[in-house]
């Protein structure tokens, strides 16, 4: 079983704003995003990202995706579960996905009290790490739920080739498209356009809007210092192709 070891600098400048703009809540997405152009389903055989199912490390191999889940965390004393890649670690899915489906990726831990502080799980598109396509593509959906006693505050980042590094384009970087979400310990639908993802203000370089033509992945992360986190996801598609 292969693991990519993600820059486990995500977000680093900004990341003590975090917590202020976690706060800020959007609503669970609606029948109106659904049945958009942008969030329209997409057939499992073009559209689907990870589901779990094959209970692997490897997001599902089709549309020359292929790359691999894995977990990421600071040097502060942050703790997540899985182990994060750099530390040697692999990801593994866990069992009680989405809608009585097996498995679901997971993980848990604890941020640590203050400074740079961060943890969180993602997946990079292709392997070994690199942009890959998405422009036939609108937006994603996946579900999601946090555990009891975990922090809500969890923000989905898209890192694309202006707010990665390796895409040589930002000076300050890792303010990755993205939208704080308002999660509950009941699974929930979100179906976000890449119209709607939006920079973190006041910090990084920034940039009119995501590309999705050099999309590297998807990371769900929690910066709330001191916080216990548990947070489930599920069923992650791209949306809105084929027009």
């Amino acid at each position: 079983m292969r693991f990519n070891v993600t820059l486990a600098l995500a977000a680093i400048m900004g990341l003590t704003l975090g917590l202020g703009a976690c706060k800020k809540r959007v609503a669970v997405t609606g029948a109106e995003v659904k049945n958009s152009e942008e969030g329209r389903a997409c057939p499992k055989d073009v559209g689907l990202i990870s589901d779990g199912e094959s209970n692997s490390n490897q997001i599902a191999n089709i549309q020359d995706r292929g790359g691999y889940w894995y977990t990421f965390l600071d040097d502060a004393g942050s703790t997540v579960v899985p182990e994060a890649g750099k530390n040697g670690g692999t990801f593994q899915m866990s069992p009680g996905g989405a809608g009585g489906s097996q498995f679901a990726a997971h993980m848990s831990g604890k941020v640590g009290g203050g400074g740079t502080v961060y943890a969180g799980m993602g997946l990079n598109f292709v392997d070994p790490k690199g942009t890959y396509d998405a422009s036939k593509y609108k937006g994603i959906s996946f579900k999601a739920k946090i555990g009891p006693g975990s922090t809500s505050n969890v923000r989905l980042k898209v890192p694309d080739n202006q707010t990665d590094p390796e895409g040589k384009l930002c000076k300050e970087c890792f303010n990755d498209f993205g939208l704080d979400l308002p999660l509950t310990t009941e699974w929930q639908e979100f179906t976000i356009p890449f119209t709607s993802m939006k920079q973190l203000k006041n910090w990084g370089s920034r940039f009119e809007g995501i590309n999705p033509k050099q999309l590297y992945g998807l990371q769900w992360q929690v910066n709330e210092p001191g916080a216990t986190f548990d947070v489930w996801v599920d069923d992650i598609a791209f949306t809105g192709c084929g027009g």
